[in-house]
């Protein structure tokens, strides 16, 4: 396994210069916001409201006239609409910096883990839920973005509000804590809101991912469900799940909107009771009174925000810890490929020597000490029941996977580490479904080559049966549709074997290619194999068929071991 960097959602290297430039304009937006507050109290003296002022406001009038700022309305009210303007501005800045800021960490967070999955260790790989990594690179990782964006617009409330704070402070700092405990309090009192959140997120992830396992393993199988014709059940059960997700959603949006209307309540009564006891029992100069209910009626709103960004923050915690967990799976489980190294030719043998595969979960090894050679150019078909480690037994030949014990070796030279991974270059593997990606027989064929020929096309064809292509309307250019949709069975598997040998391989793996397949197109298939005898070596994993009876050696498995091993 090669060692991978730590996984953190924010890296400094990569993301620290768009931080840093968010944060600078969220700075600027709560500069011009205090500025703009502390502009009220000069503004009252100016119109008249208020006589001579208190202590806090008389002195920022008075540093105002000492800066050679007139205390008058023409004055002061140019400067509010210019900070107005300027706000405005800076806050579109801020919008597209944050957009800026997410999407990078989220398709980095995307790209990362996309490249973990492929580069992981085929045994990891296969354990893995397949739908799971689908929900989490198309809807998890979106996720792990609305919660960047509420953590951002968090912090852009929480400096702004600080910004008011810096306002208040200028007028009258014992007023100015009063309303900041006050804030303090009334966010630690809404801890179980955001417990609760979290809770809700981490059923709502599950809802994603049961949806989107539903939906895949539907699509997957649409030809089996009509014939049975269970679309009204299939139909019923997606509904129930799609059902769960928005139960999932209305809890979280009803806990949600009781949190705002609390603080919007409860802030707003205490607003009124700090303006009534000010002016009522403390015969509070209104020049003091009047800016911090200002200050109070803005931040208010503002501190409600804030803490449904921290309970949305809290209520998207799920999807971080489900990728950074896929993503720490993956890339422990990454296959070695520190050493760059040329893959053994196969001019001998390829020999398996007492070797044991084990899968977690199954009590019996998959492969039991099993040793057997694979001459060089030859067609050895592996027999047996389903579940008997055929496919295992082929995995480790083409070096997708290494035994738990014992050795697989190609002319002497040990199949490990970056040698194994090295002689995949040198293997084509042609699987019992087909698959071919949406586009042209040419655009699947350039896949395996992408400096290939037209003349090497045709040759590759040849070689598979497949000169149909040539008769087609649009010949190497004919679309294919989504999985090859376009094409039959038997003529997905001759393009698909096409492509296998346009590589060149030292060793070709058919794994029950032709089961699916017609009489025809079958003995088309075999008599292509056939006459690729003493060219290269040929692994068929099969039970039946044309198949077997053009191999030159035959063995079968049964429980993980070789019962029979014939000539």
């Amino acid at each position: 396994m090669t060692a991978t960097p730590p996984l953190r959602i924010f890296e400094p290297r990569r993301h620290g210069w768009l931080a840093a430039r968010l944060g600078l304009a969220m700075v600027a937006v709560a500069a011009t916001e205090s500025i703009g507050l502390m502009l009220i109290a000069p503004m009252l003296i100016a119109l008249g409201e208020a006589g001579s002022g208190a202590g806090g406001a008389s002195g920022f009038t008075h540093w105002l006239v000492g800066h050679g700022i007139p205390v008058r309305p023409g004055p002061l009210l140019a400067i509010y609409v210019f900070l107005a303007v300027l706000r405005a501005v800076i806050m579109q800045v801020r919008t597209l910096q944050a957009h800026t800021f997410e999407t990078a960490v989220v398709d980095s967070l995307r790209g990362r883990a996309w490249s973990a999955l492929l580069r992981c260790d085929w045994r990891v790989l296969a354990a893995m839920r397949q739908s799971d990594n689908a929900s989490l690179l198309i809807s998890e990782v979106d996720r792990v973005g609305a919660a960047i964006n509420q953590a951002i617009a968090g912090l852009a409330i929480a400096v702004t509000l600080g910004g008011v704070g810096v306002a208040a402070l200028a007028l009258s700092p014992a007023i100015a804590l009063a309303m900041g405990l006050a804030g303090l309090i009334t966010l630690l009192a809404y801890r179980r809101l955001r417990s609760n959140a979290r809770a809700q997120g981490e059923h709502l992830g599950r809802a994603y991912s049961d949806l989107h396992a539903a939906v895949g393993e539907g699509l997957g199988a649409l030809r089996v469900i009509k014939s049975f014709g269970k679309e009204d059940d299939i139909t019923h059960g997606l509904m129930d799940r799609i059902a769960k997700m928005r139960a999932a959603q209305r809890a979280y949006l009803r806990e949600s909107g009781i949190g705002q209307a609390a603080v919007q309540i409860i802030g707003s009564a205490a607003l009124a009771a700090s303006v009534w006891l000010a002016l009522v029992w403390q015969n509070a100069d209104p020049l003091t009174v009047l800016p911090f209910a200002a200050m109070f009626a803005r931040a208010l709103p503002l501190l409600g925000t804030l803490q449904l960004n921290w309970q949305n923050w809290a209520h998207y915690q799920s999807a971080m810890r489900r990728t950074i967990a896929l993503i720490s799976e993956a890339e422990a489980g990454r296959e070695d490929d520190a050493e760059i190294v040329s893959a053994p030719s196969l001019g001998e043998a390829l020999v398996l020597s007492g070797v044991t595969v084990r899968f977690p979960g199954r009590e019996a090894a998959v492969l039991d000490t099993v040793s057997m050679t694979i001459p060089s150019r030859s067609i050895v078909l592996l027999a047996g029941p389903s579940g008997a480690g055929k496919s295992t037994l082929a995995d480790l030949a083409g070096g997708l996977i290494s035994p738990d014990d014992g050795t697989v070796t190609i002319d002497g030279t040990r199949l490990e580490g970056s040698v194994r991974r090295a002689w995949r270059g040198r293997v084509a593997y042609v699987q019992q479904d087909p698959v071919l990606f949406d586009g042209t027989i040419r655009d699947n064929l350039l896949w395996a080559d992408a400096a290939a020929s037209d003349a090497d096309f045709r040759r590759v064809l040849g070689d598979a049966s497949a000169d149909f292509v040539f008769g087609l309307p649009q010949g190497l250019d004919t679309p294919v549709g989504e999985g090859g949709q376009r094409l039959s069975g038997g003529e997905r598997q001759r393009v698909v074997l096409a492509r296998a040998l346009l590589r060149s391989p030292s060793l070709l793996i058919l794994d029950e290619s032709t089961s699916a397949l017609d009489a025809d197109n079958e003995a088309a298939i075999a008599g292509a194999i056939a006459a690729l005898r003493g060219r290269l070596t040929v692994l068929i994993i099969g039970h039946r068929g044309a198949l077997q009876h053009i191999a030159d050696h035959t063995v079968s498995l049964r429980h993980g071991r070789i019962v029979v091993d014939a000539g």
